[in-house]
């Protein structure tokens, strides 16, 4: 099933859900379709677009900053699936610095990689290894858990997530 981006009343990303709960959510008269993707729902006596991104009429405020888990998904998305050694495409994820030698498990210290990239590397740095990072590991901006929770972010989404990565 497709998800739809709610934004708040100010257009700030709220949360991604089901695109049937954007249709309540429309259906009540509490938020109001801004992107489509050309589809419908329909049901006896109703025909309605089936949203991609909803605008909510009113205010919520949000008490805290949302932050993206690390997790394989994130890193992968992070990373647009590309070992960050070789330019293939990357099936595990590989520690900058080892746990083994005391590499913490957080953003800036984890990459994507291809198998025959992390099995060369092991237990060394990339330096030790003599290999380069495409680019350094960095923490996501604030909105990179909106492409993570739907795997792939649908094009209608980006006017409303700008600098996600």
């Amino acid at each position: 099933m497709r998800s739809a981006l709610v934004l708040n009343a100010t257009y700030e990303p709220l949360s991604v859900v089901p695109a049937r709960r954007a249709a309540c959510l429309v259906l009540a008269e509490k938020a109001e379709v801004i992107e489509h993707d050309g589809t419908f729902m329909r049901s006896e006596s109703l025909i309605l677009s089936s949203p991609l991104v909803i605008r909510l009429h009113y205010v919520v405020k949000v008490p805290f900053h949302r932050r993206t888990a690390l997790s394989r998904r994130a890193v992968f998305a992070r990373d647009e699936h590309r070992c960050q050694y070789c330019g293939a495409l990357a099936d595990s994820i590989d520690h900058v610095l080892p746990r083994s030698r005391g590499g913490p498990n957080e953003w800036e210290n984890v990459a994507a990689a291809c198998r025959p990239c992390n099995a060369h590397k092991r237990d060394r740095t990339p330096e030790e290894a003599n290999m380069r990072l495409a680019r350094e590991p960095r923490v996501p901006r604030e909105q990179a858990w909106a492409v993570v929770s739907v795997g792939r972010m649908p094009d209608a989404w980006t006017p409303y997530l700008t600098n996600v990565w």
